[in-house]
């Protein structure tokens, strides 16, 4: 059985930096401790794989990913905290040459849209049988892109039709757009106001016009929609 390391993220030891020389090392995360041991076991048993670490939360994953710079990072699409799909995104952002694959339950169309404008190598679901997923690490590691072939057909349909707007973004004015998007940035209002130029009261009734015009009742809300648009 290949090297595991014994530093997750959750035990707060120190991660394994070393592994067997030309093995494809490989980080885990899913917000199931199950899932995440049936992984281990799966991708272990190969010779020339390593699990390296795991993590059962996005922001847990960010760090110890960009530290412990695996081949291949395995990244559940939907946390109870946080998204694999973002975690990728910093990920790809930080160090492009981490190949990351997105597994998820969902046949989610917007969802595999997401991963791959976030630089995902690949996007299988969890129904794929076992052998499968170890060939798509694989896959990854060696520089490929890899899709699951029953979305495939839809992603690359709208990727050439190119994205529809949302309809609730038409009643909003510019302002209220640029500050949306800084809002999806995690910026206050008083940052936003010193971004935009603006009092930080005015940006305090653009932000209550632009909920009210979307249907949303918080910041949050409107951040996470922000960030879908943009994805």
């Amino acid at each position: 059985m290949a090297e595991v390391s014994t530093g997750s993220s959750e035990s707060g030891a120190t991660p394994v930096r070393s592994s067997r020389a030309g093995s494809i090392r490989v980080f885990l995360l899913d917000d199931h401790e199950v899932v995440r041991r049936g992984l281990r076991e799966l991708l272990s048993d190969e010779e020339d794989i390593v699990v390296v670490g795991e993590a059962g939360r996005a922001d847990e994953a960010i760090s110890e990913i960009i530290m412990l710079r695996p081949d291949v990072a395995v990244l559940d699409a939907r946390l109870q905290e946080g998204s694999g799909i973002e975690v990728c995104r910093h990920v790809r952002s930080h160090d492009p040459g981490i190949a990351c694959l997105i597994l998820t339950s969902f046949d989610d169309e917007d969802a595999l849209f997401t991963a791959i404008m976030a630089g995902a190598a690949g996007y299988v679901l969890k129904q794929i049988r076992g052998n499968a997923l170890v060939d798509a690490v694989r896959q990854v590691a060696s520089g490929q892109s890899l899709l699951d072939p029953a979305v495939t057909s839809r992603v690359l349909y709208r990727l050439r039709e190119g994205p529809v707007e949302d309809e609730r973004l038409a009643g909003l004015t510019d302002q209220e757009r640029r500050i949306l998007s800084l809002i999806a940035e995690g910026l206050t209002n008083r940052q936003i106001a010193a971004r935009m130029f603006l009092a930080e009261k005015t940006v305090k009734n653009y932000v209550s016009s632009m909920l009210s015009k979307l249907g949303m009742e918080s910041r949050t809300q409107a951040a996470v929609f922000a960030t879908k648009l943009s994805s």
